[in-house]
C-alpha cells in the first residue's frame, strides 16, 4: 500500500509498505480522507516539539470498514471517523473518565504513525460509524471536536462575552460552538485576509483584527468590562500573554493551543479578577460524538469550511503551497 512519510523537515515521500495486519479487537480501514491541521503542517516544518522523524502523519482521518470482529458491530463499507488519541485506560486521568489527557497518551500521526496511508488498522474503541455523513465531513469530525471539547471545559453560558483569539480552524470550530450555547462570539485574529475568510465562510460577524489598537477596541465593545470567557488558539506565547488582560473580572481563559515556550502573567492582575485559567487538550468519544449530532443538524457549516482538496500522493507538492497560502486556507482535505 501507499503511505505518505515525513522522512524529515520539508521532505515528504511516498513509500510503498505491507498492509497493516489487523490484531485482535483492532478493525482494519481503508483510509479515504485525510484532514491536514496545523500539527501536520509544524511536524513538516519541524517545529513540533513531540516527535521523531521519520513519522507518518494525519490524525483527522475519515475511511470505510475493510475487516472488523464479528461481534464489532461494524460491517466492511461503513463510513468511520477515528478517535486518534490511544490512552492507556488505567492512569489517573483515565480512572477520572479524562482520558484525552492520559499521562500515557499516543496520539496517531504524532506520538506513533498516523492514517496518511491506504490502509490502517486501529484499536476498536478508537472507530466510530458515521454513515449519515459524507467522507469530507467525517475527515472534519477531529478538529471540531477540539473546538466543542474546550467549550464543553469553559462551561459557556448563553449571552456570555465570549473572545476567540486566532481564526484558524481550531479557533473556528471553537467560535462555533461557543455561538451555539448562545454566546456572544468576538473572533480576532491578526490576519485580515484568514479573519474575513473566517467571517464569510461561518457568518460569525463579530471579528476584530489584532493591531496596535486591539485592547481600545475591546473595551470599548464590552464597556470596558472585556470578556466572560476568553480562547487562545493562536499557538503564540505572546498572544497567549496579552489575551490575560481581555478577561472580565471573575471570567474564564482557556489555552486551546500549545506552545513549547514558557507564559508569564502578572499575578495581581490574575487574583484581582479571581481569573480561571484552564488548559483545554484534545477531545473525548463525548465530544466527537457531540459535533457529529451538531453536523447532522446541521449546526456547522462544513462545506463552505471545507476550502481545498488535493490528491495525498501529492502531498509534497501541495504542504508548501497551502502554508504559504493559509489566509485563504480553513480546512484542506487530502484524499485517496
Amino acid at each position: 500500500m501507499k503511505t505518505i512519510v515525513c522522512e524529515q523537515p520539508l521532505h515528504l515521500a511516498v513509500h510503498d509498505r505491507p498492509m497493516p495486519l489487523r490484531g485482535p479487537g483492532e478493525v482494519l480501514v481503508r483510509i479515504r480522507r485525510v484532514g491536514v491541521c496545523g500539527t501536520d503542517y509544524h511536524i513538516f516544518g519541524g517545529n513540533q516539539p513531540y516527535l521523531n522523524y521519520p513519522r507518518v502523519m494525519g490524525h483527522e482521518l475519515a475511511g470505510t470498514v475493510e475487516e472488523a470482529d464479528a461481534d464489532a458491530a461494524l460491517v466492511p463499507g461503513d463510513v468511520v471517523t477515528i478517535l486518534p488519541y490511544l490512552s492507556c485506560g488505567k492512569c489517573v486521568a483515565c480512572q477520572r473518565g479524562k482520558p484525552n489527557c492520559c499521562t500515557r497518551l499516543e496520539v496517531l500521526g504524532v506520538h506513533r504513525d498516523g492514517g496518511m496511508a491506504e490502509y490502517f488498522s486501529v484499536p476498536r474503541a478508537a472507530v466510530i460509524p458515521v454513515n449519515d455523513l459524507s467522507l469530507d465531513q467525517a475527515a472534519m469530525v477531529e478538529f471540531l471536536a477540539i473546538g466543542a471539547h474546550a467549550v464543553r471545559r469553559a462551561g459557556v453560558m448563553a449571552d456570555a462575552r465570549t473572545l476567540v483569539v486566532g481564526a484558524g480552524p481550531i479557533g473556528v470550530a471553537t467560535a462555533l460552538f461557543a455561538r451555539h450555547e448562545g454566546a456572544r462570539v468576538t473572533l480576532a485574529d491578526t490576519d485580515a485576509d484568514r479573519l474575513g475568510q473566517a467571517r464569510r465562510l461561518t457568518d460569525i460577524a463579530d471579528t476584530v483584527l489584532v493591531d496596535d489598537a486591539i485592547a481600545d477596541v475591546l473595551a470599548s465593545r464590552t464597556d470596558g468590562e472585556f470578556f466572560d470567557v476568553v480562547f487562545d488558539a493562536t499557538g503564540n506565547a505572546r498572544a497567549i500573554e496579552t489575551g490575560f488582560a481581555y478577561v472580565a473580572h471573575g471570567g474564564t481563559y482557556v489555552l486551546v493551543s500549545i506552545v513549547k515556550a514558557q507564559i508569564a502573567f502578572s499575578d495581581p492582575e490574575f487574583h484581582k479578577r479571581e481569573m480561571t485559567l484552564m488548559g483545554s487538550r484534545n477531545a473525548t468519544a463525548e465530544d466527537f460524538r457531540h459535533v457529529i449530532a451538531s453536523i447532522r443538524a446541521g449546526h456547522i457549516p462544513t462545506s463552505a469550511m471545507h476550502t481545498q482538496s488535493f490528491p495525498l500522493v501529492e502531498a509534497a507538492a501541495y504542504f508548501p503551497r497551502l502554508i504559504a497560502g493559509q489566509g485563504s486556507v480553513l480546512k484542506a482535505i487530502a484524499t485517496w
